[in-house]
């Protein structure tokens, strides 16, 4: 890789042009050449790369398959919104040689700040963009250019006098290690320094029992606390020494607390902890809105890589959108606009490779026209998905229901005629509320004829038998209101309602509409006027226990911090188990009247925001500019609990802030309460800049002294990055 490689960048059928790839000395970047200017520019950074695939695994190359074979082909995948980099190399063993090394490259970034790896390789990359001659020594203006680069706006006499302490060969400049201690001096903790000698008796060490005080006393930490202690000195203590001796030095307790084990974040709730033996509907479910879509909902582009983001990000409800295609092909996309279309063959074969990479069952939602729906529906090779296999059953648990694909639909007949054998009764078609979509689409209907209908309205002689045979679980029917859903209604039945329809019902019958959903499926949409794929946000409607509450997964924003933040946790397998009170079909729940939740009286959050570690600079800032830095906390729950409260601004110092302020929250139904950290830039005369932030689940929330590591805005690890915190939580 170091030698370099010429291979083909291609983007689509026609653009394929010839680029020299090249890895440079420091294994952090990847420059590239143009064959035909010979222009040598930045391709990507490691950092950037979130994974490789191998193959023909994304539409470009997919359409290429008969030109290059699979294994000249590979897909570099970039965290965020970057597009992808798809390229063609001229031998298997070269496509091998950047598959493999590229994925060794990227492995060791697995949380940020564990390892010294991390801080070596984030130094030695700053020293190298601030090395402006090249000659691996950096004189003091290079120093203070390099400051200005790393967000530290510092007195000129304080970073000499940094400069001349780190510069033992008294040369005037910092070479390798000299600049490792220049960095470390930096980066210097005061904060962490004077918490570790409050328990440190003689200020150099933690001795084992000292250790099992702090996290008795400060983390609460409570369960086999001295085994605990042990094994984070087996783990963070550097020096062998001291791990000898059972103590942990001030370097080891920093990267304690930089660890998993100190982040906010409980790292037992990281892994499966909910009970998953209950029926669907007592779940909140990670879903997505017209997946197929990466851009807007009008001219934006189709594209499989929808469904690939949002199956990796732990999306477990689906939309495919089938209409009738050329050649007896369905094909999927946004009926009565301008976006692109895929067939449908891709998407089912995308699901095969990736829907149960992460997790398990996983509802879709969709049809095609009769003639169309058998041809996916008949062929064994797309992974199952046309196939409803039947769970025992009637009310089937997650458990049950893992590996196995539920589509969502409307249905001849009965549900118990799929799982008893055909009944005598008429055919009868379900129908889907879609509200304001649905109107839109029969009047379109209507002046199209019959050519262009989109199959989930299509009539009830139309409506194939085998593609109503695959729903099973998840019949589509009109919301006629709870008492009609009460009496006539069976839990393997699920409403369609628009973003508003669902707002009035929260208002005018929140108890009725909790109930309703502890024994039936509801799915929320964004409004149509969302042509732009802007969001609603889910808070609100978590708070009455929908279960499928579908967002536009390309946007980035606060209602996708929240999505995130809340499954995040159990494995991000993409069901969280609903709240107690929220799957009894009695229950006096409304939350609009927190008092009507049973249980415990309100909680108090108090956070003590102490100081931040070396934020991003905002992007597209001017060279030298410096960050004004403030956080807000803002808490996403039951009407009584929303709230937010911020610190004040800390000027020109985005490397290490100190605010030590306390901000304090009541909170009364704390089980559904979201808790989003923002870090923004100040500005007096305009809106602030977005900085990073951070959401989790309350419960999900471990006390004491706390490390924040935060994302950028589309929900990216952006390290060394973070805020420390001390967090209590009082009933």
């Amino acid at each position: 890789m170091q030698q370099g490689t010429l291979m083909r960048k291609v983007k689509s059928k026609s653009w394929k042009k010839q680029r020299y790839f090249k890895l440079q000395d420091d294994c952090m970047t990847i420059w590239y050449q143009s064959k035909r200017t010979g222009k040598t520019e930045s391709a990507f950074s490691i950092s950037d790369v979130e994974t490789v695939r191998e193959g023909h695994q994304s539409e470009v190359l997919q359409s290429l398959a008969e030109e290059f074979p699979p294994e000249r082909c590979f897909t570099i995948v970039f965290y965020g919104r970057r597009g992808n980099l798809d390229l063609i190399a001229g031998s298997a063993e070269e496509a091998q040689c950047w598959v493999q090394g590229l994925r060794q490259l990227i492995e060791p970034r697995s949380f940020p700040l564990t390892s010294a790896l991390v801080s070596r390789t984030w130094i030695r990359d700053w020293f190298q963009k601030a090395d402006k001659n090249k000659d691996g020594r950096m004189n003091f203006k290079e120093v203070q250019r390099l400051l200005k680069m790393m967000n530290v706006d510092m007195n000129e006499d304080h970073a000499m006098r940094l400069f001349q302490a780190a510069d033992k060969s008294e040369s005037g400049t910092l070479e390798g290690e000299e600049f490792v201690l220049f960095y470390k001096a930096l980066t210097q903790r005061e904060e962490v320094l004077s918490l570790f000698q409050d328990f440190s008796e003689d200020g150099k060490k933690l001795t084992l029992l000292e250790l099992v005080d702090f996290l008795q006393q400060e983390q609460l930490e409570d369960e086999g606390t001295e085994e605990l202690a042990m094994e984070l000195i087996d783990k963070y203590e550097p020096s062998e020494t001291a791990r000898a001796r059972h103590a942990l030095s001030a370097d080891g307790f920093l990267m304690y607390l930089c660890s998993p084990e100190g982040s906010i974040f409980d790292p037992r709730h990281r892994a499966l902890w909910q009970d998953m033996s209950q029926p669907l509907c007592h779940y909140f479910i990670s879903s997505s809105h017209n997946t197929y879509l990466i851009e807007d909902q009008i001219r934006g582009q189709s594209s499989i890589e929808g469904y690939i983001r949002a199956l990796k990000r732990g999306c477990r409800c689906l939309e495919v959108d089938c209409w009738d295609g050329p050649n007896g092909e369905p094909m999927v996309y946004h009926g009565h606009t301008f976006t692109s279309k895929i067939p449908f063959r891709e998407v089912v074969s995308t699901l095969g490779k990736y829907a149960f990479k992460p997790s398990d069952p996983i509802p879709a939602e969709g049809g095609a026209g009769p003639q169309q729906c058998r041809v996916p529906g008949d062929s064994e090779s797309h992974g199952g998905a046309g196939h409803a296999k039947v769970p025992p059953a009637p009310s089937p648990t997650l458990q049950e229901l893992k590996h196995k694909i539920l589509l969502k639909g409307k249905k001849i007949g009965r549900l118990e005629d799929t799982l008893d054998g055909p009944g005598d009764e008429a055919p009868d078609v379900s129908d889907d509320d879609n509200g304001a979509e649905a109107e839109e689409e029969r009047r379109r209907a209507k002046v199209d004829g019959t050519q262009h209908r989109p199959a989930l309205q299509k009539d009830k002689e139309s409506l194939a038998q085998a593609l109503s045979d695959c729903v099973v679980y998840c019949k589509s029917v009109s919301f006629r209101g709870f008492q009609e859903a009460r009496s006539h209604s069976r839990p393997s039945e699920i409403s369609s309602l628009a973003e508003a329809k669902a707002r009035k019902l929260i208002r005018d019958a929140g108890n009725e509409f909790v109930r309703h959903n502890a024994w039936q499926l509801t799915r929320i949409y964004p409004s149509g006027m969302r042509t732009d794929s802007s969001n609603y946000s889910p808070q609100e409607m978590w708070n009455v226990g929908c279960q499928i509450v579908a967002l536009n997964f390309q946007t980035a924003g606060a209602e996708m911090d929240l999505c995130d933040g809340l499954f995040s946790q159990n494995g991000r397998c993409g069901y969280v188990l609903k709240p107690s009170f929220m799957r009894d079909e009695e229950s006096l729940f409304n939350p609009s009247d927190p008092e009507s939740r049973e249980g415990a009286g309100p909680t108090t959050l108090t956070i003590r925001v102490i100081s931040g570690q070396q934020l991003p600079k905002v992007a597209n800032s001017k060279d030298g500019a410096v960050i004004d830095p403030l956080v807000r906390v803002e808490i996403h729950g039951v009407p009584a609990d929303q709230a937010r409260q911020e610190t004040k601004y800390i000027e020109n110092n985005g490397f290490n802030p100190r605010w030590d302020e306390t901000l304090q929250f009541q909170l009364q139904v704390p089980e559904l309460a979201l808790v989003r950290f923002v870090v923004e830039d100040y500005d007096k005369t305009s809106r602030n800049d977005f900085v990073g932030q951070f959401t989790l689940a309350f419960p999900n929330i471990k006390p004491g002294y706390r490390h924040i590591h935060l994302l950028s805005k589309d929900g990216t690890s952006i390290p060394p990055s973070s805020l420390f915190v001390h967090i209590r939580i009082t009933e």
